[in-house]
């Protein structure tokens, strides 16, 4: 009896060696640990469709050649990303059930943010209440750093109201006698456009630059001659639009028809498109806008990119697949830095931890944030020269001097 259970046990050791034996000859055994855990699944709600269509696409892009670029190399700790993309039409109540989906259904490691700051609030406070990371590159209206929320991070150099940060600084600084004495604005009923107005609004009112026009109109608004009328009939200095894609170019074309006239007119978004010049129809030439980046800045990774994005899309890339491209620049930092990338709360906190006490070298230049999650940085100021996009603003960055006043629309 003893020599027959030595027997056995000494074939059932050797049924598990061989076991193991063949297990390492088979297709894919000696894969990494992360490999074997399967892909790392990042869900992304965007606004394919609606308002935002043009912008939400843009993001995207920047997503998918960021993802390209890591899958390239090996993924992050050795497992591919899996980009898992939800349309939510630019509808607030969409964005909200679309990242609920995403976490509680497919699963996801991470989430990254949609465009806009009216998406990006409700999307983030479901974020949150998962105890998830998330890190957004279009929420910059400050009403989105006052929700409380914890693991929130802006992934651009400044937040909406600091857009226009280095255009307030030139313009207080000129001369009395050479400042513009009015100004009107019109922008859009979202956070980050009215943002970027008003932020640039309140510097110039406290230099004693006097507000004649003032609206906000409605997302679905495509008629805007009435709100050109009235700058028509005031005869402002400067025009601000705070804007995104189809109502910059809808104000721009209504104050040229109109004949309107003033020595400076800014757009937030839309004028960084390279579809703009042709859709205002040869008006673009002296208009400003805040831009974050550039394709032609020495930046980290930012050449490879410009680079990668031609090769997927043709083209070169805009302001919004930069932003987009840098969410995932940061969050690999962490993902690296943590040695971790799942939805547990363990993990999501030193991901989290890492991008509140770190910084970061990403294709908009150097990156840290505030306790609100807030980027510490400033935006620079593009003009169109000779029909070219220039970088005017500031001094350090520009590419060409600042024409003041603009040419006659």
């Amino acid at each position: 009896m003893a020599r027959l259970l030595k027997g056995l046990a000494s074939i059932s050791i050797c049924g598990l060696v061989l076991t193991a034996c063949a297990k390492t000859d088979e297709p894919g055994a000696a894969q990494s640990p992360g490999q074997q855990q399967g892909p790392v699944k990042i869900g992304i709600s965007l606004p394919l469709t609606g308002d935002f269509s043009e912008p939400g696409k843009g993001i995207q892009e920047g997503y998918q050649v960021w993802a390209d670029r890591v899958n390239a190399k090996g993924g992050l700790l050795g497992r591919k990303v899996e980009l898992i993309f939800r349309d939510d039409a630019s509808d607030p109540n969409r964005v909200s059930s679309d990242y609920e989906s995403l976490i509680t259904q497919d699963k996801v490691n991470l989430v990254f943010g949609p465009f806009s700051s009216r998406l990006v609030i409700p999307a983030a406070k479901v974020a949150e209440s998962y105890d998830m990371l998330f890190v957004q590159p279009a929420g910059a209206a400050k009403e989105v750093f006052e929700q409380g929320l914890k693991r929130l991070f802006y992934a651009a150099p400044a937040i909406a109201d600091d857009h226009y940060n280095y255009l307030a600084d030139h313009i207080t600084g000129l001369p009395p006698d050479q400042r513009p004495k009015t100004a009107a604005y019109a922008s859009l009923d979202d956070p980050f456009a009215q943002g970027t107005a008003y932020g640039l609004r309140d510097k110039l009112v406290a230099a004693g630059i006097r507000t004649v026009v003032d609206e906000v109109y409605p997302p679905e608004t495509t008629d805007f001659s009435p709100i050109a009328a009235k700058i028509a009939a005031a005869k402002p200095d400067l025009v601000v639009g705070g804007t995104q894609f189809e109502d910059s170019v809808g104000l721009v074309r209504a104050l040229q028809e109109l004949k309107v006239q003033p020595k400076l007119a800014a757009f937030s978004t839309g004028p960084t498109l390279e579809e703009f010049p042709a859709a205002v129809k040869g008006a673009a030439e002296h208009i400003i806008s805040p831009v974050g980046w550039s394709a032609t800045s020495t930046f980290t990774g930012n050449a490879d990119m410009v680079k990668r994005y031609k090769e997927m899309f043709g083209g070169e890339p805009n302001e919004d697949a930069a932003n987009g491209y840098t969410v995932g620049q940061v969050v690999e930092a962490a993902v690296t830095a943590a040695k971790c990338v799942d939805p547990a709360k363990e993990c999501q906190d030193k991901l989290t931890e890492h991008l509140r006490t770190g910084s970061f070298d990403t294709v908009v230049g150097p990156l840290s944030f505030d306790d609100q999650g807030r980027p510490e940085q400033a935006h620079m100021i593009q003009q169109y020269v000779d029909g070219k996009i220039e970088i005017v603003l500031p001094e350090q960055a520009k590419t060409a001097d600042l024409v003041y006043p603009k040419r006659e629309w």
